[in-house]
């Protein structure tokens, strides 16, 4: 199956082509500003899908508009239509078309020059009307906020936010190419006739549409690179967060993948804290010298789980009130969790010949000023 992607070098379309190519559609052409017009005429000619992905949002003068969006998507629809093969049309449009802008009425012509190529060739047509698409490969300081503020918060530089209450609704990169994906999909799988396809004039949306301010999308991107020192990151695994996170961390330059945290030594051995959260905990590690025993102490609410990476581990329990014992005895390769117990003091003891490494995660973040962490001996 050929498939042509115009734009095929911007920020949706490097995605697109991307993920294509993942789930192994091998022949992809790209046409981009640097394809000749003879080039371009033939992939149309023998496309089996088109994805017109092109256009100018961001011109030295507004006449570009029209060049670059409605005449532009109208060169494409002739072509296609000369080849007569019904190609089947994605058009990236905008929700700014239906606004009466050099721009709007550019992306409306252009909307308008492929439902006349439906009419005409019965083809099917998608015309997607995309709203502030962000996330990896979008090109700073050019027509997405967001890159800005993530190209300029990862190296260090200021960011300018006029209105903080602005409002600004999000559409993340990776929902729109599986929105793209899933259109080419059905087609794939089903194919069309003149029945199935849809109406003139009906839309289509990739989403979930994100409804924000720019002074919470700033906010948050600070946050990231704030946590760093703190090491308390954001709730990043859902929703809005979880892809500006994403979009934060792409914009990082090679010399900052990487970055130091503190490291606490003594004649036992090291503690390093790696990560905290504002409601799960946090996570660390440890090392002990063979022989060494660490802990002694109790908690009345905190919990913590370990895990052995390295080494051989004792664990002993004491009941503080009734005195009740327990041993529990791991080693690294067992992937076996242990965990503690309020109102059980507890201690680990290194009983191997080599460094014990082990891995711990507690329900809450210190707390120095109440650290609910009770000094006494398993065995008194």
């Amino acid at each position: 199956m050929r498939i042509v992607i115009t734009g095929a070098d911007g920020f949706i379309g490097k995605n697109l082509r991307v993920r294509l190519g993942e789930l192994g559609y091998s022949e992809i052409v790209g046409i981009t500003r640097e394809t000749s017009e003879a080039a371009a005429s033939a992939a149309y000619a023998t496309a089996d899908f088109v994805f017109h992905l092109a256009g100018v949002n961001r011109p030295k003068d507004t006449s570009e508009f029209a060049e670059g969006n409605a005449l532009l998507t109208e060169r494409v629809c002739t072509s296609l239509a000369a080849a007569g093969r019904r190609a089947p049309l994605v058009l990236a449009s905008s929700t700014q078309a239906s606004q009466d802008s050099p721009y709007g009425r550019s992306k409306r012509d252009a909307e308008n020059f492929v439902r006349a190529y439906e009419v005409a060739s019965q083809a099917s047509v998608y015309v997607f009307r995309l709203t502030n698409v962000f996330g990896k490969w979008a090109r700073p300081n050019y027509n997405s906020g967001v890159a800005t503020f993530c190209h300029n918060i990862t190296r260090g530089l200021p960011i300018v936010v006029n209105d903080r209450t602005a409002p600004l609704n999000l559409l993340y990169i990776d929902d729109v190419v599986a929105a793209f994906v899933a259109v080419l999909g059905n087609h794939v799988a089903n194919g069309e006739t003149p029945e199935q396809m849809p109406s003139g004039g009906e839309f289509f949306t990739a989403g979930p549409v994100y409804e924000t301010t720019v002074g919470a999308v700033a906010d948050t991107l600070e946050s990231f690179a704030a946590s760093r020192n703190s090491l308390i990151t954001p709730t990043v695994g859902t929703g809005l967060v979880r892809a500006l996170y994403s979009t934060y961390v792409s914009y990082l330059p090679p010399e900052r993948f990487s970055y130091p945290v503190a490291r606490h030594g003594d004649a036992r051995g090291v503690f390093v804290e790696m990560l905290k959260t504002p409601d799960c905990g946090q996570f660390s590690y440890f090392t002990a010298h063979p022989g060494i025993t660490r802990g002694e102490h109790y908690h009345h609410t905190k919990t913590e789980k370990f895990l052995v990476i390295k080494g051989s581990a004792h664990f002993g329990f004491r009941q503080i009130e009734t005195g009740e014992r327990h041993e529990i005895v791991t080693h690294g390769g067992d992937a076996t969790i242990v965990e503690t117990v309020p109102g059980w003091t507890h201690n680990i003891t290194n009983v191997g010949n080599d460094e014990l490494i082990v891995m711990l995660w507690a329900n809450e973040i210190f707390d120095r000023e109440n650290p609910d962490t009770i000094a006494m001996k398993v065995h008194a």
